[in-house]
């Protein structure tokens, strides 16, 4: 039933009163002591939650999410002091350091689980990864429930993690006894993973703490994941399987010829592509393949296919080699022109105009800044699905910071749909 809102009771909008968002809180834990599903947004991403502490409860999560079940979960805490023994049964000296340094924020720590953590919260294993939010929605749901939350990503499993309520109620909304609504959340991915069991800890996934920050405290660098045997559980989420992947085949381009040649083939297979990378890259991409497009930020609701009043309100187009400007709008790359058409060098003939396949370019933000990469990713794939994207082209970007959480996400989208062409670590520039 829809509420005054036009949106459905379940869905509650947080921010207008602060006494009354406490109250919506208050309910929401006790559906959380009660056994329920509660979505609720971290400073990564929305959180599917339930009491960690009930099996019955956390089988609603896999069940909801078509979750695998050697696929562990992340417990959310207020702090160290809600993870005592019978959660956490010892903390190594290497997590005291981080935790004191890095909580609450977007660092999980795998650690020895105590005796009241479920199974199927650790995917069977001796440990469990547990994480202090610093969302102040997440904070105050978790403290209301008085129990820790268990908490992966609420999207259905496979797809790209919410960074909206928008995005959860669409994957999710039967399901749901409440979801908080708090606005877009600011990091836009998952946290980093850090296995601390070990000496020197292991990086299991990289997220919305930059690694370096990680081996700064530490004073040492971080190992690399183990090997996952055929049939093993993995350590930590995100580990195995394809995720975060629009409903289109998505292949990850790591240098500048491969994305070339890629978005010519799909074009001439008339393909409906939605390109995604960094501002630069997108435009000297658009450039060398003469492709008139539509770049978008993806933070702008993007009109269905089919639907151009939208989409033409949110785009801006970019000028590529031999780009003209008429009556009917600025074009880049002389996709355009006139059968039979011939000119001079530069010009668009129709022996060398590109195939009418179409393109829309999803921009993730300058390459120099990969806390805005990270903040737009989720955003972007969802918004290859909205203009009905046929083929998904991403588009490497630098590793570093933030930058290595996006292309492991990437990386796990394509799941092997990688293209060579001279890659590195650097990403697509060059183009």
């Amino acid at each position: 039933m829809a509420g005054m809102s036009g949106r459905p009771a379940a869905w509650v909008r947080l921010g207008a009163d602060a006494e009354a968002d406490a109250a919506i809180i208050r309910r929401a834990g006790a559906l959380l002591r009660a056994g329920g599903l509660v979505a609720f947004p971290t400073e990564t991403v929305y959180g599917l939650g339930a009491d960690a502490l009930n099996p019955q409860a956390v089988a609603r999560i896999f069940a909801a999410k078509g979750r695998p079940p050697d696929n562990p979960l992340i417990v959310h805490v207020t702090g160290p002091e809600q993870a005592g023994p019978p959660v956490v049964a010892r903390w190594p000296e290497a997590a005291r350091r981080l935790v004191v340094r890095f909580w609450p924020g977007p660092l999980t720590l795998v650690l020895p689980a105590g005796p009241a953590v479920p199974a199927a919260v650790r995917a069977g294993l001796p440990t469990v990864a547990v994480r202090c939010p610093s969302h102040p929605v997440a904070r105050a749901l978790i403290a209301a429930a008085g129990t820790p939350v268990a908490a992966p990503s609420a999207n259905r499993s496979g797809r790209p993690s919410p960074t909206r309520a928008d995005d959860v109620w669409a994957d999710l909304g039967p399901h749901l006894d409440m979801l908080l609504d708090a606005g877009p959340v600011p990091v836009g991915v998952e946290s980093t993973v850090v296995d601390v069991t070990v000496w020197p800890p292991r990086l299991l996934r990289p997220g919305g703490l930059p690694v370096e920050a990680i081996e700064e405290v530490l004073g040492v660098g971080l190992a690399p994941p183990p090997a996952l045997a055929a049939g093993a559980a993995a350590p930590a989420p995100g580990m195995k399987y394809r995720h975060y992947a629009p409903e289109a085949p998505l292949v990850l381009a790591e240098g500048p010829g491969a994305a070339v040649s890629t978005l010519r083939r799909w074009l001439g297979q008339g393909e409906r592509v939605a390109v995604i990378g960094c501002r630069e890259d997108l435009e000297a991409l658009l450039a060398e393949a003469r492709v008139a497009a539509a770049v978008l930020d993806p933070w702008e609701e993007p009109a269905p296919a089919g639907g151009a009043g939208r989409e033409a309100a949110a785009a801006r187009r970019v000028r590529g080699a031999g780009a003209t400007e008429g009556g009917s709008g600025r074009h880049a790359g002389g996709a355009t022109g006139s059968d039979g058409a011939t000119g001079g060098p530069g010009e668009t003939t129709a022996a060398t105009r590109p195939p009418q396949g179409e393109v829309v370019a999803l921009d993730l933000g300058p390459r120099r800044r990969p806390e805005e990469q990270a903040r737009r990713l989720f955003r972007a794939l969802r918004a290859a699905d909205a203009v009905g994207a046929t083929r998904v082209l991403a588009l490497a970007v630098p590793e570093v910071g933030l930058g290595r959480a996006v292309m492991n996400r990437l990386r796990k989208a394509a799941a092997g749909g990688e293209v060579p062409g001279g890659g590195d670590r650097h990403g697509a520039g060059g183009l």
